[in-house]
């Protein structure tokens, strides 16, 4: 069955996400807010600010114009940052109330909004009335978009609180490549797809400051652990955090150089400063104003977790990376199991 899919949201992720969808034979409109970057999408099937040398189905559609991304879609999937996410959706409810449609919502990004600490499904709720929409889902799991570009064995989870519509996003996606499960425990989904990026930076650093495997899987470990944590207390499920977009999606985004939140850490343990890297990566690094959140969110939850805390110090108070692994390592011994 043939659908229409707005996708909002052209950068890396959305924009190959919106590739697979047209491949599996769905009429996809992709929005961006850069009347260029459409141009050169449109003209050429290209999106080089993003992924060099991938070439579009031709059949893929950009556009700068909402109502007409929105009009007849039985599908929104929203790829913008999270700090866009409430701001995009304002303008999607009156087109949607105006064209009298109630589309799935689904979104693919990572990350909590900042103050609020909100998961990107609830704020979505709180943004877009019942009347507005069919349900809302999350995409998430151990994914790069330059590996999907080039057909790579990709595994992510669909994640609602609807069982149907977890499913539903699962036929869109289903492929020779791209293989999706359903999981109804949409908050773990989202705070593993969120917490992980916090402990990527970390994981950079130490490649940065020279550190080898040992190091890394250390981190690794322990740093799955106060994700766990934290997102029990927050109400997940912990077998959760040991799936896709738990573990998985650790491991991909602590080992693999696509990961700008691998790279940051890498730059930042290499002596960098962190509003250079930020400058210079030219996308938007979640894991930093994630770790924020994680952090204010642990101290709440009275949530013991040293390496995001760590992880704070050098982003936000200027803290030497290597003193603050040092002093890591220098904790009182505890239980691995508690």
């Amino acid at each position: 069955m043939t659908n229409k899919i707005a996708v909002l949201g052209a950068g890396s992720w959305g924009s190959v996400l919106a590739s697979v969808l047209v491949q599996n034979g769905h009429k996809v409109c992709l929005w961006t807010r850069h009347q260029e970057q459409a141009d050169e999408m449109n003209q050429h099937h290209t999106n080089q600010h993003y992924l060099n040398n991938y070439q579009y189905p031709s059949q893929l559609q950009a556009t700068t114009d909402l109502m007409e991304t929105l009009r007849q879609a039985d599908v929104v999937l929203f790829t913008v940052p999270t700090s866009a996410i409430r701001s995009v959706a304002q303008q999607v409810v009156p087109i949607l109330q105006e064209l009298h449609q109630h589309p799935l919502i689904v979104h693919a990004s990572k990350g909590l909004e900042q103050k609020t600490h909100l998961r990107i499904s609830e704020i979505l709720t709180f943004v877009i009335p019942f009347d507005c929409r069919s349900g809302i889902v999350a995409l998430s799991g151990p994914s790069h978009a330059e590996e999907v570009a080039k057909k790579d064995i990709t595994l992510i989870t669909a994640a609602s609180t609807d069982l149907a519509a977890a499913q539903q996003v699962q036929q869109l996606f289903m492929n020779d490549y791209f293989r999706v499960y359903t999981n109804t425990d949409l908050i773990g989904v989202e705070l593993g797809a969120a917490f992980k990026n916090i402990i990527a930076l970390g994981a950079g650093a130490l490649h940065g400051l020279g550190y080898g495997d040992d190091a890394k899987a250390a981190l690794m470990t322990r740093g799955l652990a106060e994700i766990s944590r934290l997102g029990v207390a927050l109400g997940a499920q912990p077998l959760t955090f040991i799936g896709l977009s738990g573990v998985g999606d650790l491991i991909v985004t602590c080992t693999s150089g696509y990961s700008r939140n691998w790279r940051a850490g890498n730059q930042l343990g290499q002596g960098k400063k962190l509003a250079d890297v930020v400058a210079n990566m030219g996308m938007v690094i979640e894991g930093v104003k994630t770790c924020q959140s994680a952090y204010e969110l642990a101290h709440q939850q009275h949530i013991e977790m040293p390496i995001t805390e760590a992880i704070y110090h050098v982003l936000y108070e200027h803290a030497d990376i290597k003193s603050e692994a040092v002093e890591l390592m220098r904790r009182e011994g505890k239980s691995e199991i508690y």
